[in-house]
């Protein structure tokens, strides 16, 4: 069996943005592609990308990438809807998903790489980076938890799983605070470029 697939969530509404965030102009690319370049660079198998608003234009920005695409009807539900979208078109021959979402594009490679490491060492079946006792992205979780994951409620979303088997999470202690940091605002963002400008391009390893 192929070990992980990546499963990037790019299907949101962007509606704290005002615009679409995926689009955004980010190390010189877009915040889609920074982030699929970040996660082909930690080379965990194959990427599926969840599309849902503004799906055409973000097609045709992510059409030069080695990657699958699948749309999520449901996306106006939320995060949790564009995983089990994700979770239903993965084809049967993947060991477990890595899930991170398309507005994270500060992740570096390593920190993925980190968290595959943890996987495949641990043996355990959910794997999530933790900075400071918080746990953010990405995170692995085993196909052995498939359906679970498909009958979801949405109140509860994709991190109850891991508070229903506690015994099977496995916590990969990192230094980058990156990992909890996302891009739901202007505000967000401009931090984040602001950050770029003044360490340089520091997701690149």
């Amino acid at each position: 069996m192929i070990e992980v697939c990546a499963i990037v969530l790019a299907a949101g509404e962007s509606r704290r943005m005002g615009s679409p965030k995926m689009l955004l102009p980010f190390n010189g690319m877009t915040v889609i592609e920074q982030v699929i370049t970040n996660v082909q660079a930690a080379n965990p198998g194959d990427i599926l990308v969840v599309l849902g608003s503004g799906r055409d234009e973000i097609v045709r920005i992510i059409a030069k990438y080695a990657v699958m695409n699948c749309y999520n009807d449901n996306f106006k539900r939320g995060m949790l809807s564009s995983v089990q979208c994700g979770f239903a078109c993965l084809p049967d021959n993947y060991r477990a998903a890595l899930i991170l979402p398309g507005d994270q594009p500060m992740i570096a490679p390593r920190e993925i790489t980190r968290v595959i490491k943890a996987w495949q060492a641990s043996g355990k079946g959910i794997v999530m980076p933790v900075f400071k006792g918080r746990r953010g992205h990405p995170l692995i979780v085993d196909i052995k938890y498939r359906d679970e994951v498909l009958t979801l409620p949405e109140k509860d979303g994709l991190r109850a799983l891991a508070d229903y088997h506690p015994d099977d999470v496995q916590e990969a202690e990192t230094d980058d605070p990156s990992v909890l940091r996302d891009i739901d605002t202007r505000e967000d963002y401009l931090n984040e470029i602001n950050l770029i400008e003044r360490d340089g391009r520091d997701n690149q390893v």
